[in-house]
């Protein structure tokens, strides 16, 4: 530990062999979560310490296309977000209202407890995915129909943010104003430096929580090379991105849309599998699932996610709503970007471009909403 103390707002300097304490310390009291390397990509799991973390390993991102390829160097955070997003953690996809037991001639209901488990600390949260967590907050906390099991998770979660050492060239999150620079949402942020004056991190306090472990790390001051050198970063990666989306135009026009003939030019392509909605940061539509034993005696009501891609979502009063991917897609795609304005005040897209890369057709939401209104030639 450091002599002095660091505030909210300071910045100091962690050396690489001094942040394994980082973990040490946040598991007293925390379940912790980072990027892991699972089944052939780079996905969020239980980080026992930080050599869990994908060391040495890097990605390649296109639309439909994701592969593991070494890094060639010790980075810890040379990578870009993957298949998993922390909705998974904050939201999670399945779970329990309710249960109801038979007792005589009645039914006696339990309600659920809620997460009951130690609070999360999430490692490696990138720009972006402090953006989709606002934007969830204000649908899941603040909104009319506020869900207590994602408060207080969210709530109760340790956030250490990363800022992006490379861009995937499917980011577009400069053009959402969601990023690479970590600006807020944070309880610390870190910026990896890998050069000459070795390997260590940036670390900005966040909150009065972060200053709080940051006290039981080795830290020193930094040089002005190391504010130079961390502020050139996130600078970097966002002079990379060239994919880019008028999340202005869109707003604006994509609503007025609704018979333009490209929507159909997309349904051809669109599987209508829910990729985009499963891997999207953002998407929160969830349906009810009741599960009863075979013998009567017990039933529970689990709500689970679910997709606007399918047909089941829309099915009201014995037929479904939008029954042509045609439908399903301008829904998506419209309410993303444009009526999401109207209701939350925001854009429902953050850029980390997980829906391009994970279509199995490689169908490219910025290449879609260029084409309805009229300015593809502007596409990279």
């Amino acid at each position: 530990m450091s002599d002095s103390t660091a505030a909210v707002g300071d910045r100091v300097v962690v050396e690489r062999r001094h942040l394994d304490a980082l973990v040490v310390v946040l598991r007293r009291e925390h379940r912790v979560v980072g990027p892991v390397v699972r089944d052939h990509a780079i996905v969020y799991g239980e980080l026992p310490s930080l050599d869990a973390l994908p060391i040495g390993w890097s990605d390649q991102q296109e639309a439909g296309y994701y592969r593991l390829t070494p890094s060639g160097h010790g980075a810890l955070f040379s990578h870009n977000p993957g298949p998993d997003t922390w909705k998974r953690e904050l939201f999670p996809p399945q779970a329990l209202l309710f249960e109801a037991r038979r007792q005589g001639r009645s039914f006696e209901v339990i309600a659920s407890d809620g997460d009951v488990s130690a609070p999360l600390a999430l490692v490696g949260v990138r720009a972006c995915e402090l953006h989709a967590m606002a934007i969830q907050d204000r649908v899941l906390c603040d909104g009319p129909f506020a869900d207590a099991d994602y408060r207080e998770r969210r709530q109760r979660a340790f956030i250490v943010a990363v800022n992006c050492a490379q861009a995937a060239p499917t980011c577009f999150c400069t053009s959402m104003a969601a990023g690479p620079q970590v600006e807020s949402g944070h309880d610390l942020a870190l910026t990896e430096l890998l050069d000459d004056g070795g390997h260590r991190f940036v670390v900005e306090v966040g909150s009065e929580r972060g200053a709080s472990v940051l006290a039981q790390l080795q830290w020193r001051a930094p040089a002005p090379a190391d504010l130079a050198a961390a502020a050139a970063v996130p600078a970097g990666v966002a002079a990379a991105i060239t994919r880019r989306l008028d999340r202005t135009a869109a707003a604006a026009g994509l609503a007025g849309q609704p018979e333009h003939p490209h929507w159909q030019a997309v349904a051809d392509r669109c599987l209508s599998c829910g990729n985009c909605t499963a891997v999207c940061p953002t998407c929160f539509c969830t349906t009810v699932e009741d599960r009863s034993g075979l013998d009567g005696d017990a039933t529970a009501r689990w709500r689970r996610w679910d997709s606007c891609f399918t047909t089941e979502f829309t099915y009201t009063h014995g037929h479904c709503t939008r029954c042509s991917p045609r439908a399903r897609y301008r829904q998506w795609l419209t309410h993303k970007l444009s009526t999401w304005h109207a209701q939350f005040g925001s854009p429902g897209c953050v850029g980390c471009g997980r829906c391009i890369v994970w279509c199995p057709v490689g169908i490219d939401i910025t290449a879609e909403a260029s084409a309805l209104l009229g300015t593809a030639e502007a596409l990279p």
